[in-house]
């Protein structure tokens, strides 16, 4: 893909084609077998233990985020309102440490809304950081709290369909799913202004490789009893999220990297 007009044609295509797949396919309650995880062994009077414990990933790499992106000099950004976005995607991060805890001392809808909340803040605060960095600082700043009222709405609204016997959960995979899709457009068609862009898109390979494990709980855990794939999924993508968390600290500004506004490309940049 070759330039930012070519770019933004794709964006717009693949946000329209996200939001067509979402309407024309059936309402999707939360299917109840989602809640019965392979691994339900107690440990120190934890039930579901290792599901419980391996969500301190989630912590770790989050508040050490927050820790970097707080401290001066701590991660390399342009400019202040740069930082917001990751802000809150770190704090999005950190926060799903608790919600999945929560959720899987006693697995059902009403404790998965507070595992999913925060990871609605993480993807919608990712999705608008690449759009600040890549396409327009101003864009990913406006843009900001739209995506996280969006990402929060996409919960709330499968929450209160749920409870009312018509759970869809459409709104929320179009928050999980669909910012993959358009990073990958954006770091594809503009020039970055920082180095390390690869390490964003092995984040968003890792995080498909946990999506893979969860999907694959129970057959995981049945090859020897010693570990199922959602304790798995729970490791790796807080490896995704620490990859982002990399990127921050090692990155340095390309050739030409300022600060944009649409139509203006920075000079001597690769795309990645």
């Amino acid at each position: 893909m070759k330039g930012p007009r070519a770019g933004a044609i794709a964006l717009v295509g693949i946000a329209l084609a996200c939001v067509a797949v979402a309407v024309t396919v059936p309402r999707t309650p939360q299917d109840p077998a989602y809640h019965r995880l392979a691994d339900d062994r107690a440990f120190l009077g934890i039930p579901n233990a290792l599901n419980v414990l391996s969500s301190v990933g989630f912590a770790v790499v989050g508040i050490s985020g927050l820790l970097a992106l707080a401290r001066p000099g701590g991660v390399r950004g342009e400019e202040a309102r740069e930082r917001w976005a990751y802000l809150w995607f770190f704090a999005g991060i950190a926060l799903t440490s608790l919600g999945s805890a929560y959720y899987h001392l006693a697995p059902s809808n009403a404790r998965l809304v507070w595992d999913r909340l925060p990871m609605a803040l993480g993807f919608m605060g990712l999705l608008a950081a690449v759009l600040g960095e890549r396409v327009d600082v101003k864009l990913g700043t406006r843009i900001l709290v739209p995506l996280l009222g969006v990402g929060l709405a996409s919960v709330l609204y499968w929450d209160v369909t749920e409870r009312a016997g018509v759970g869809d959960l459409r709104p929320y995979a179009l928050v999980q799913f669909a910012p993959a899709p358009l990073i990958l457009v954006m770091l594809a068609a503009w020039p970055p202004r920082y180095t390390r862009g690869g390490d964003l898109v092995g984040a968003l390979a890792v995080y498909g490789v946990a999506k893979a494990l969860e999907w694959l709980d129970g057959a995981i855990f049945r090859l020897g009893g010693v570990v199922s794939g959602h304790t798995l999924k729970h490791l790796v993508a807080a490896v995704s999220a620490g990859l982002v968390l990399r990127m921050l600290l090692y990155r340095v500004r390309t050739p030409g990297g300022q600060a944009r506004t649409p139509g203006r490309q920075a000079p001597n940049a690769v795309a990645v």
